[in-house]
Parts: C-alpha cells; sequence; structure tokens
C-alpha cells in the first residue's frame, strides 16, 4: 500500500519530533486522533516506521569527534566480505559502514574523543579487521549540516 500526503505530513512529523503525542499529532496533521493513531499503526505494522529513538549529543557523551574510514579489501569474496561485515559490526565505536562503489570498499563513520582515542580505535579494533588491504581515515573538522529526517 502505497502514501498519501496524510501519512507523508505524519512521517514528517515525527522523524523530527518522535515523543509527540497522539493528540497533538492529530492536531498538527488535521486529522482526527483515532484516525491518526490507527494511521500511525498501519505506517509501524508496513515497516514504514522501523523504531523509535532518543538522538544523543555526542559532545556530552565524550565523544565529539567523528572520522571517516575508507577501507579497501585484499578481495571481493563473498567469503572475505561477510567476515569484514560481521567483525566491524561489533565494532562499539563504529556508528555506520556502508559498502561502496568506487575507490573503496567500504566507509565507516567512527566515533571518539579525540585523536588519541581515535587511534587507540585504529589499534584495538580497525587494524585487526579481517582482508583490510588499504585504510584511509579524515577527520571531519566541523558538522556543518546533519539530521535523521528523509525526504517525505
Amino acid at each position: 500500500m502505497g502514501l498519501d500526503a496524510t501519512d507523508r505530513r505524519i512521517l514528517d512529523v515525527l522523524q523530527r519530533s518522535g515523543r509527540i503525542s497522539n493528540a497533538d499529532l492529530s492536531e498538527r496533521i488535521n486529522l482526527s486522533a483515532s484516525a491518526c493513531h490507527r494511521r500511525v499503526q498501519r505506517l509501524e505494522a508496513d515497516g514504514y516506521i522501523r523504531n523509535y529513538v532518543a538522538l544523543l549529543d555526542a559532545r556530552k557523551m565524550g565523544v565529539p569527534s567523528t572520522v571517516f574510514v575508507e577501507i579497501t579489501l585484499q578481495g571481493q569474496a563473498d567469503e572475505l566480505l561477510d567476515a569484514f561485515e560481521k567483525a566491524v559490526a561489533r565494532i562499539p565505536d563504529v556508528l555506520e559502514c556502508h559498502l561502496m562503489a568506487g575507490t573503496a570498499d567500504y566507509i565507516l563513520k567512527v566515533v571518539a574523543e579525540d585523536t588519541e582515542d581515535f587511534a587507540r580505535i585504529h589499534r584495538q579494533y580497525l587494524a585487526r579487521l579481517p582482508g583490510v588491504a588499504q585504510m584511509q581515515s579524515s577527520f571531519a573538522l566541523r558538522t556543518v549540516f546533519k539530521t535523521t529526517a528523509l525526504p517525505v
């Protein structure tokens, strides 16, 4: 089942204010509370809404540094890709891992306290990942724009 304009307005509000009450949500999108609740339940059941989360402040959590790590593997065999992906998923400081098209095979988004902490993460985890041929790390100097909201 596709999304109509009302579903899209619901999703837009929820992804920006996930803790909004159903009464406030229904008021913002101009729909009765019961109809709004049914739609949200359907959007959850259909998988449009996967989860509700709290977005934490990285500075207050003590990990203000973001590092993007490009990784090139020694090969492209399924076993190597699987082993790498399983190993990288166990690293607590890695927030994202993307299989890439282009020069690098993967790009990781890593958080750290500072350069010294990243050196620890590199020694303890990244340097031990299976099948890595090359690794290049880039430190973000400042976050200009960041959102978790998808266009609806």
